[in-house]
């Protein structure tokens, strides 16, 4: 997989211009996001319908999201449905913000993995509360939850986190994401 600078990115950006998806939550694009992407959610990308509107012909459709991991799955997903002139940048939303590089920023939201701790750690609690109080089987819950951080872990894929992310309060407008 080919990546790219910020800096060399912003660079090519001021020079001709540049094709540049963000494949964070619509949330997440909306918190801070450079100033020339536009967002498409990675658990709704379409690499055909993205590469339709956002692709030039003969020049990379870069790909970024908040540190390089999700970039890099889009990229994957673009190379499998044949198109090879994908590129990851490097360091994510996060390097080009820290670069100084122009960014929008918006309304702030809770990370969705701040959300997926705070759910995990309460049903937990949950259920080995209830396993004191009423019946031990109720441990089973806590049981259940400890296995799937670890399936989440061992995989970098959580079952929790996706489904919080399907949430309404995780859902923005087009409008209110200012997307481009």
């Amino acid at each position: 997989m080919e990546t790219i600078s910020v800096h060399e990115l912003s660079r090519q950006h001021a020079e001709h211009g540049v094709s540049l998806i963000d494949v964070r939550m619509p949330t997440e694009f909306r918190e801070v996001h450079a100033e020339c992407a536009h967002s498409v959610p990675l658990d709704s990308l379409n690499p055909g319908d993205a590469f339709e509107k956002f692709g030039q012909k003969n020049r990379p459709l870069y790909v970024i999201c908040k540190s390089g991991g999700r970039s890099a799955m889009a990229c994957k997903q673009f190379t499998e449905a044949g198109y090879d002139n994908v590129v990851s940048v490097d360091g994510g939303t996060e390097a080009w913000d820290r670069a100084g590089l122009p960014v929008i920023r918006g309304k702030k939201a809770v990370s969705l993995e701040r959300q997926v701790r705070i759910v995990a750690g309460a049903l937990v609690l949950v259920g080995a509360v209830l396993a004191m109080v009423v019946n031990p089987m109720y441990a089973g819950l806590s049981a259940f939850i400890g296995a799937g951080l670890i399936f989440a872990g061992v995989t970098d894929t959580c079952g929790m986190g996706m489904m919080l992310a399907k949430m309404p309060w995780n859902r923005c407008q087009t409008h209110a994401c200012q997307v481009k």
